[in-house]
């Protein structure tokens, strides 16, 4: 026995040892994460502490356990930078207790493999913002507790489930690839109270009555960005509690559910971006709650509905891009929180209401594209607002000057393509945070303000196509922070500023199709961010900078129809130039050309004044671009040999030809020395050859002689396209009296002619009785005066010359002159009286057309011929001078010249005299001291219909208007018939409205008028508006 004793105990002993050494055995929960960290990447070690060796993992981070049971509970993963492309990883079955699992905002990638019903417990399930694909896994409505699931912002596809799990509470998946139907199995989750199915591909018209109106507790509905279509059914009503209900990006139809002013706690709607039509449901008026409305991009009707003023609570309101219509209510006003409005691009019309500026905390406010009209109320811009928006309107007015609290406010600003006047206020300059201004499209009639070189923060400075006019400011660049500048479709004039190169910030500058002068200059090399550059149409002379080559910013350039000469920069985008970018210059090549640039002057069309027989018929008389009665394309031929006897005979005709030639030009040379041959030229464009014939009249008897001259028909300015063929009808209708408007004065006859596809222009046959003989000297001075270009001038489109025959072509005034309208002749009477505010608009624009000719234009331009007759108006009565500078054409014989003394062809800088009045305008800033009596005979017509004798040929400033000024200087008042023969009646009234028109203007003439009704209607006030106004 007690060996056997001995013998266990040597068996058991060291069986218990080895026993006593044995680890203990791993817990389970720390075995399950070990292996999910497994499968993970973790660039950031934020899981390096995660031990197998550990007894639990309650220690760890990121893990929370309950304290009472030591098991896990929660894994708060987010924005660890964690990483799998197996989705979600394997190890979390083994945390039973498992409640909370957020993974957001990582890069897990892969499929949701089926697994997740192995969670009982789970609560709150995020796994948003990964790169998740492929579909819902198919046990997920298993997941009995879950109340809280968000997928979005990943790659999910495929159909929703059926189903989803009975607890649910929130449910969002949102931003993903999921297509198919709304499921009606929706309402099987009764207690949801967030479900956002928004940014997805699901399409059909959703069941709303059996799967979305049963979820009474839903607070917020959102399906928008997806193919929902249909009707929204009524029933919306039902959801009490809602407060958020987002149906945009939809292709939903028909009309806003009517209950849905049942919904009381609603604080945001989103219709946008489908089709409902219809007016907003009245209802809406009872969600006093509502803070947020927009139904933009749909097709409602109806008018702007006034119950939107009474939702005090409103704060964003965007009703943009719909078909409203009707007047602003002013119901609006009311709208005290308000700070977001848009209602552009409907059709809205009437003024913008007084009352807007009620909503004191408007912030933005959009009006673009409708129909609004009138002016744009002074209280608006009293208003703190960020940004304005009313372009694409008929908004007429000034621009108002703004309070303090805009310049300190105000961001961006358009108002571009309306019919605003009276230029930019000096005060936008204190709009210091001001970002984005747009005036294009306008018809502001200003010189470009160097003000808005003081906006510091001006990014975008967009004045196309306003009547700007003048030079471009230096200055303009002074901030930096310009990067876009576009001044295309104006009359600018001058040189670009040789400081441009300030513009450090610059992307985008444009200014085509203006008058700009002179070179491009070299700091433009400076633009370093510079990647659009537009110059076209232009008069820009002289070589381009070989600085802009250096421009690696640069993509497209434009300087096409300018002047310019020489070789392209060799370097940037010059070298891929295409040739519409080029065209139009005079001579311009590329750097690798060694010989010099071939100069590209087109080629003029040639006629001859003589060959014009008056009423012929012949088929051969169309014009041909070649002059030579060819299609410029050469015609195959086949080829043909001609015996002897041919060649003898067509040698022997042609010798017979060429001495009929010989004879005919030493006739006409011996006439020509006789004086013989200058006559009127009254013939044009008939002949293949683009001859004229002159017809010489000789008491009763006419002859025809055949002169050696040619000439040429020259078109230039923006928009010319005139040639020779256009004209209609040849010169039977061309210089016929039946298309006579205008005969006598200093310098010739007008003519209307029409020019095909409903064209018509103005011809003027000039009476020089051949004294203009240089055709360089005439084309020169005729180049210089294209190139004037203001709202109130008439704008020189091209001439025709020859020694007995020059022409001038500008545009046809359908509304007459001055003269006409004011005496009712040429048509003139079938126009209403001008009223005073009209007359006044004649005065001050023709003064204006003055000035720019006497200060602006280089070299300056003296009319000396300014009368009524010469003073055109268009549709809006605005003043277009015509027949300005007439006098450089013309170089007169010596007994002409002293006849004419005091009459020069250029400004003052040209050591010549001039009008008392037009020097007056040259050298003085037209204010209170207006045109002086260069225009007197003008103004004296306008005030009073009075024809002076400035009517009279070569009678410059010598008619009414000078006759009249002497007699007040004189001390004599004009006569005691003065004020009665003001149109209005006499007595205060007719005294009041000369003193108006007088414009503080030192010559008074006597006036007098057609008959007809008050031009005013109420001259006293207009007097009391207009007197001591300033013109410029």
């Amino acid at each position: 026995v007690l060996l056997l004793l001995l013998l266990l105990c040597a068996v058991v002993g060291p069986h218990s040892a080895y026993a006593d050494a044995l680890p203990e055995p791993v817990n389970e929960e720390v075995l399950g994460l070990v292996v999910f960290r497994s499968a993970l990447t973790d660039p950031s070690g934020a899981l390096a502490a995660w031990a197998e060796s550990d007894a639990t993992p309650c220690g760890w981070p990121h893990v929370e356990c309950d304290p009472a049971t030591a098991r896990v509970l929660r894994l708060a993963l987010d924005g660890l930078a964690l990483s799998s492309a197996s989705g979600l990883p394997r190890g979390l079955d083994r945390l039973p207790r498992l409640q909370s699992l957020s993974l957001a905002r990582n890069n897990l990638s892969g499929a949701l493999r089926p697994g997740l019903s192995l969670l009982p417990s789970l609560r709150l399930l995020d796994l948003s913002r990964n790169a998740l694909h492929g579909p819902l896994p198919d046990d997920l409505p298993l997941l009995a507790s879950l109340r809280y699931l968000d997928l979005s912002g990943n790659a999910l596809s495929g159909p929703l489930p059926s189903s989803f799990p009975p607890a649910l509470r929130f449910l969002v998946l949102s931003g993903n690839r999921l297509s198919g139907d709304v499921p009606a199995g929706l309402a099987g989750s009764p207690l949801l109270l967030h479900l956002n199915l928004s940014g997805n591909e699901l399409s059909g018209a959703p069941d709303f009555a059996n799967a979305l109106w049963p979820l009474s507790r839903l607070r917020a509905l959102d399906l928008s960005r997806n193919r929902l279509s249909g009707p929204v059914p009524a029933g919306v009503g039902a959801l009490h509690n809602l407060k958020t209900l987002d149906l945009s990006g939809n292709r939903f139809s028909g009309a806003v559910p009517e209950d849905i002013g049942l919904c009381p706690h609603l604080g945001a709607v989103d219709f946008s971006d489908n089709a409902f039509d219809g007016e907003l449901p009245g209802s809406m008026a009872r969600l006093a709650s509502l803070v947020r409305l927009s139904a933009s991009s749909n097709r409602l009707s109806g008018e702007v509905p006034a119950w939107l003023g009474g939702l005090a609570a409103l704060q964003h309101l965007d009703l943009s891009d719909n078909a409203l219509t009707g007047d602003l209510p002013d119901s609006l006003g009311d709208l005290k929180d308000l700070s977001y409005l848009s209602l552009s691009k409907n059709r809205l019309a009437g003024s913008v209401p007084e009352a807007m500026s009620g909503c004191t905390r408007l912030a933005e406010l959009h009006l673009r594209g409708n129909q609004l009209s009138g002016s744009i109320p002074d209280a608006m811009f009293d208003v703190g607002l960020e940004t304005l928006d009313m372009s694409s309107n008929a908004l007429t007015g000034v621009l108002p000057s703004g309070s303090t609290r805009l310049a300190e406010t105000l961001q961006w600003l358009d108002l571009s393509g309306n019919q605003l006047t009276g230029g930019i206020p000096a005060e936008m300059a204190l709009f210091f945070n001001l970002r984005y201004l747009n005036l294009s499209r306008n018809d502001l009639r200003t010189q470009l303000p160097p003000e808005l070189g003081l906006l510091r923060n001006l990014t975008v400075l967009d004045l196309r196509s306003s009547g700007l006019y003048g030079p471009v400011p230096g200055d303009l660049c002074e901030s930096g922070s310009l990067a876009v500048l576009q001044l295309d479709g104006n009359s600018l004039a001058g040189p670009i500023p040789d400081n441009i190169g300030k513009c450090s910030s610059l992307y985008l500058l444009s200014m085509g199709h203006n008058s700009l002068t002179g070179p491009i200059p070299a700091g433009m090399g400076e633009l370093k961010k510079l990647e659009i550059l537009r110059l076209e149409d232009n008069n820009l002379t002289g070589e381009i900078p070989q600085q802009l080559g250096g421009l690696e910013s640069l993509l497209a350039v434009n300087i096409s129809h300018n002047r310019l000469v020489g070789r392209l920069p060799a370097s940037g985008v010059f070298q891929s130039l295409d040739a519409s970018a080029l065209e139009g210059n005079l001579g311009v090549c590329s750097p690798l050309v060694t010989e010099p640039c071939v100069m590209n002057v087109p080629k003029p069309l040639v006629l001859d004044p003589n060959e014009y027989t008056h009423g012929s018929n012949n088929n051969d008389s169309d014009l041909t671009a070649n002059g030579d009665g060819s299609d410029g394309e050469a015609v195959p031929r086949k080829r043909r040999f001609l015996s002897v006897s041919a060649m003898v005979a067509i040698c022997a005709a042609l010798s017979i030809v060429l001495g009929v030639v010989v004879i005919a030009l030493l006739n006409v040379s011996a006439r020509r020395r006789r004086g013989v041959g200058g006559g009127s030229a009254d013939g044009l464009f008939q002949g293949k050859e683009l001859e004229l014939e002159s017809s010489v009249v000789s008491g009763s008897s006419t002859k025809s002689s055949k002169l050696a001259a040619t000439g040429k028909m020259v078109t230039f300015g923006p928009g010319s396209s005139l040639r020779t063929e256009d004209f209609v009808g040849g010169a039977d209708a061309l210089l016929s009296k039946a298309t006579e408007i205008g005969r006598g004065g200093a310098f010739g006859t007008t003519y209307r002619a029409s020019v095909g596809e409903g064209r018509v222009v103005a011809v003027k046959k000039l009476s020089t009785a051949s004294v203009v003989e240089s055709r360089d000297e005439f084309d020169r001075e005729a180049r210089v005066l294209g190139k004037a270009r203001h709202p109130n001038l008439m704008p020189l489109k091209g001439y025709y010359w020859t020694p007995q025959l020059q022409l001038l072509v500008t545009d046809y005034a359908p509304h007459g002159s001055l003269e006409a309208r004011l005496h009712g002749k040429d048509g003139g009477a079938a126009f209403p009286a001008l009223t005073w505010a009209e007359r006044f608009r004649v005065v001050a624009g023709t003064a204006r057309g003055l000035a720019y000719l006497h200060q602006s234009f280089r070299p300056p331009v003296i009319h000396y011929n300014l009368k009524p007759s010469n003073i055109l108006l268009d549709s809006r009565c605005n003043p277009l001078i015509a027949d300005f500078g007439l006098a450089r054409l013309l170089r007169k014989p010596k007994q002409q010249q002293q006849q004419q003394r005091g009459h020069g062809v250029r400004g003052a800088g040209a050591g010549v005299q001039q009008p008392a009045g037009e020097r007056e305008v040259r050298r003085v800033r037209v204010r209170r001291a207006g045109a002086g009596a260069g225009d007197g005979a003008a103004r004296g017509g306008v005030r009073g219909g009075r024809r002076g004798r400035a009517d009279r040929p070569g009678a410059c400033g010598a008619g009414a208007g000078g006759r009249w000024g002497r007699r007040r200087r004189g001390g004599e008042t004009g006569g005691p018939g003065a004020a009665r023969r003001v149109p209005g009646g006499g007595g205060a009234a007719g005294a009041e409205a000369g003193r108006g028109v007088h414009v503080a203007d030192p010559v008074q003439p006597a006036v007098h008028g057609r008959g007809g009704p008050d031009p005013a209607g109420h001259p006293g006030p207009l007097a009391a508006r207009l007197h001591g106004a300033t013109f410029l």
